[in-house]
């Protein structure tokens, strides 16, 4: 999820180039209304759906002048299992981005 439509390509993009892939999820405006509180200025932690999407829109909150993109991991940051163990997702995909930014690749 991002702020800006150009990055969220961009990061789409090269998640093709690395082999790490990603998709973009939307991030609605009416997904900002899980972050209300009875007790607070703004919840932490939506409620029961949309996790991810709910993370990002508390991201905006706090990033208004600032692109930005959230790239929600975990779901494949650790293998399960006798392979128990980070996977380093999405390492990968962000190096390579970084480098593509740099001019280096």
């Amino acid at each position: 999820m991002s702020n800006n439509s150009s990055l969220a390509k961009e990061i789409c993009k090269v998640s093709f180039e690395s082999h790490d892939y990603v998709w973009e999820l939307p991030m609605w405006e009416e997904f900002q209304s899980e972050l209300d509180s009875n007790f607070a200025d703004i919840a932490n932690i939506g409620k029961r759906y949309a996790g991810s999407i709910t993370a990002a829109c508390f991201l905006s909150r706090f990033t208004e002048n600032y692109k930005w993109a959230h790239l929600d991991i975990a779901g494949t940051a650790w293998n399960e299992g006798s392979n128990k163990g980070g996977t380093g997702r999405p390492v990968s995909l962000l190096t390579y981005f970084v480098l593509k930014k740099a001019k280096i690749i």
